[in-house]
């Protein structure tokens, strides 16, 4: 569980660096902010399925109302940066949303 959270916040911190590069500093908020809407939800989803496999019990529903819960609150999250960041660089969001998503794909191809 952690492992994927670790994966992703590594992509982010690389798509941070190279819209830095590329788009300055707005670029690299931007991307941070993409990214950070991805791993702080499924970090709590992590914690949560990880106090509930401590507890002894885990249970399916509990799994997939987290996990409605981790997608509602990437779009919130997503929906609040649009609307509080004014100088918001699209394409760095994206690709920071995007990598945080498809980080573990990514490793398990780099494995493969």
């Amino acid at each position: 569980m952690f492992k994927a959270v670790f994966h992703q916040s590594l992509a982010t911190l690389i798509v941070v660096a190279l819209s830095w590069f590329w788009a300055g500093q707005h670029g690299a908020a931007s991307a941070a902010l993409g990214g950070a809407a991805v791993v702080v939800p499924n970090l709590f989803f992590a914690l949560s399925l990880w106090a509930a496999a401590k507890s002894g019990r885990p249970s399916v529903a509990r799994f997939f109302v987290g996990e409605l819960i981790k997608v509602a609150a990437t779009l919130a999250l997503l929906v609040i940066v649009a609307g509080a960041y004014r100088e918001l660089n699209w394409l760095a969001l994206l690709a920071g949303l995007f990598l945080a998503l498809k980080a573990n794909l990514i490793v398990i191809l780099m494995k493969a």
